[in-house]
């Protein structure tokens, strides 16, 4: 902590005296600002965690801030007799229901490192707020139940992740528990995910004959004990074969993990950091986070290997981090963090140069300069307003309704940033508000759950109804939740068949005009899209308009 704050000190008193150098005298402390920055930059390392509901992501999430000091004690989300819940989800909602719904930010500082934890929704309900968080990670965590391997929404996610080739690291969960064999776990995970994996550590039992687990890399155990998770164990020995191991863990689990690291040595994949920075790779470390096993050799290893801050694709080409001019996208909006206070948060991606409050930047789609006086971090619900961050760092900024998802704010020059995407929805209903006087609170919770990606609203073409889409039906809970309890106004939700939606592109022919055979919406950015009740409509209609493509995210 204190070799951060030290640098954020070199960095601003260089700044302070740069104008009254003379020219020799700037070169020097241009080098030395962006020395400054450099050390900045490297002590990043941002990431989110990825996993199926229940696969213990928020418990993963809590140990981890533990280690990083920046809370004293676990909430559990189950635990709402007690009143206690976890720090990363502050929804009402969540807290009755036991489920994270929105992507909360945490920061805080581990052995010298600056970490930024994106944790992102488990619940399949969530998965497009999770996508579109997922584009402000340089690496993820996948978490994985060792009793159910790889599942449905971690397949989504880690499809996510592949597409952008950012790096995965994965952390198989309760190991305190009976589950499948490490090898049936590696290979679930090339057949499912085509992700190819390499052991760093390996478990010396499982379940109540868990021992503790061999590092490979380290050659060590981290002994595990049931009735003491308060401190760790951890003993040196020579290899695998070391007659300690024996003693710990008694002959039988011994000879299980000597014919295990034997077989790993010969036909399993070698430790290759490049495979792993390009996602090729997925470096597997064993645990169980409600037990506190496993989770700081885990957190060690993952900020050693983790990649730092990286270059961003804009209009203008790469932009590096290590650029001096301040550049950043928003990736998330939320309204109503704190109901008291009826506000609304645009979450900024720190891309390149340094951030600091009251900076003046350039609000791109706007087209103007804009101050951002507020800035605020993130420890779930409790906020700290920051004076300076950097690249990867992630800043809360107030907003006052200017800020849409994707925007991107620079200094000096008209950055934008890659368009992030918008995903294809499943299930479909017709809104109307009950209250007809309350049409202008309804179009303003609309318009904010909108743009905060809990929704998406199509517009009918040939008449004038209002079609919400979403990935899953409890997005229509919290829709009807928020709407009634933020902004005083009653919906009427009526299921529509639809199951496909598909933008249409086409340079030819008038969308309006195709034979489509459905019903033929626009979105918020009046996109054409057709809205199919299955698949067979949707193939017939690709089949009839061969001159336009069926694409499921929007262009």
């Amino acid at each position: 902590m204190r070799a951060l704050h030290k640098s954020v000190f070199v960095v601003n008193m260089i700044q302070w005296i740069k104008p009254i150098l003379s020219d020799e005298g700037k070169m020097i402390m241009s080098k030395t600002i962006d020395q400054a920055l450099q050390n900045e930059v490297d002590k990043r390392r941002t990431f989110a965690i990825i996993s199926h509901p229940d696969a213990g992501k928020t418990t993963l999430t809590e140990k981890l801030l533990l280690f990083g000091g920046a809370i004293r004690e676990a909430g559990s989300v189950k635990a709402r007799k007690a009143n206690k819940h976890a720090t990363s989800d502050w929804m009402a909602i969540e807290k009755q229901r036991g489920i994270s719904v929105t992507s909360s930010v945490m920061q805080f500082d581990y052995n010298g490192h600056r970490i930024n934890i994106l944790d992102t929704p488990g619940h399949q309900d969530f998965s497009e707020d999770t996508y579109r968080t997922l584009t402000a990670a340089d690496a993820a965590v996948m978490l994985i139940d060792v009793a159910k391997g790889v599942e449905a929404q971690t397949i989504k996610l880690f499809k996510v992740c592949a597409q952008r080739g950012i790096p995965i690291f994965t952390f198989i969960n309760k190991l305190d528990r009976e589950g499948q064999s490490p090898f049936e776990l590696m290979e679930e995970l090339e057949q499912v995910l085509g992700i190819r994996s390499v052991p760093m550590n390996w478990p010396i039992g499982m379940g109540r004959e868990l021992s503790g687990v061999y590092d490979r890399m380290k050659t060590q155990v981290e002994l595990f004990n049931g009735k003491d998770h308060s401190t760790i164990q951890v003993q040196k020995v020579e290899d695998y074969r070391d007659p300690i191991i024996k003693e710990m863990a008694g002959e039988f689990l011994y000879d299980q993990l000597c014919q295990d690291i034997e077989l790993l040595d010969v036909a399993g994949d070698p430790f290759d950091y490049d495979k792993v920075l390009r996602g090729e790779l997925t470096p597997i470390f064993f645990g169980s986070a409600v037990n506190n096993f496993g989770v700081q050799t885990f957190l060690e290893n993952f900020l050693e290997l983790a990649p730092k801050p990286e270059p961003r694709r804009s209009t203008v080409g790469m932009i590096d981090p290590m650029n001096d001019k301040f550049s950043g996208y928003v990736f998330k909006i939320q309204a109503n963090m704190n109901p008291a206070h009826r506000d609304r948060i645009a979450f900024l991606r720190v891309v390149s140069g340094k951030f600091e409050r009251g900076m003046s930047v350039r609000h791109v789609r706007a087209g103007k300069e804009i101050k951002l006086a507020q800035p605020q971090q993130f420890l779930a619900q409790d906020r700290d307003i920051v004076q300076t961050a950097y690249p990867g760092d992630i800043v809360g900024l107030f907003d006052p309704g200017i800020f849409r998802i994707g925007d991107s704010l620079s200094q000096g020059s008209d950055i934008v940033f890659d368009e992030l995407p918008t995903f294809s929805p499943e299930i479909f209903a017709k809104v109307t508000v009950k209250n007809a006087l309350k049409h202008k609170q309804y179009q303003k919770g609309i318009d904010q759950l909108t743009e905060e990606g809990t929704i998406q609203v199509f517009n009918t073409v040939s008449f004038d109804e209002t079609i919400l889409g979403v990935v899953g039906q409890l997005q229509f809970e919290v829709f009807e939740y928020r709407m009634k309890n933020e902004y005083g106004v009653d919906v009427q939700l009526q299921r529509m068949p639809y199951q496909f939606a598909r933008w249409i592109v086409t340079d030819k022919v008038d969308a309006s005009k195709f034979r489509i055979n459905s019903t033929l919406v626009k979105d918020k950015k009046e996109n054409h899209v057709v809205l199919f009740e299955n698949e067979y409509a949707m193939r017939t209609a690709i089949d009839k308009n061969p001159d336009a493509q069926f694409l499921e995210m929007a262009p």
